[in-house]
């Protein structure tokens, strides 16, 4: 594809980049299995967060009656984000995440907590989310959220827990 689009650029006048890097769109759940291999090959990683979830759960996020059935925060979904996010720190690449979930201040906290440090979102979420980073104690975070994933507990969603945790210490939400 690269030397396709580099032949495109030439064949119209245009100038080669000076960099050209190759990423991967982490998606699918049957990635979370060929991370390591990924992501030695790829120049950094890209979570698409509104399919990764709906492929998960196997439920339309624009179905009313079933886009309720699952939630960006239940410890699966968070449990993958994480092992994205390590695979790409242990081959030394950048991870980011686009999709609605990185726009949301709690959704971004967990985030940050897993290590994502490249989150795409709206316009309008900046000023919410910054503001919740920023009364944010990430080592805290971070602390809290490996204890919530560490737990058995088959609860289908920790949004309530991380919740009480953000009210409790006063991070708008």
């Amino acid at each position: 594809i690269a030397l396709r689009e580099l032949a495109y650029l030439e064949r119209h006048g245009y100038p080669s980049p000076r960099d050209l890097q190759l990423g991967a769109m982490v998606e699918v759940p049957a990635l979370l299995w060929e991370l390591d291999t990924i992501s030695k090959r790829a120049d950094f990683l890209s979570v698409g967060s509104n399919d990764l979830v709906q492929y998960m759960y196997a439920a339309d996020r624009d179905n009313t009656r079933v886009s309720k059935r699952y939630d960006n925060l239940s410890a699966p979904v968070l449990r993958a984000l994480e092992r994205i996010a390590a695979a790409g720190k242990r081959a030394g690449k950048v991870v980011t995440l686009c999709g609605e979930m990185g726009g949301r201040p709690l959704e971004a906290l967990a985030l940050l907590a897993l290590g994502y440090r490249s989150l795409s979102m709206s316009p309008s979420s900046i000023g919410p989310v910054k503001a919740a980073i920023l009364a944010t104690n990430l080592e805290e975070t971070q602390a809290f959220l490996a204890t919530l994933l560490a737990e058995e507990n088959g609860a289908p969603s920790l949004r309530e827990r991380l919740r009480e945790y953000a009210v409790a210490r006063n991070i708008p939400l």
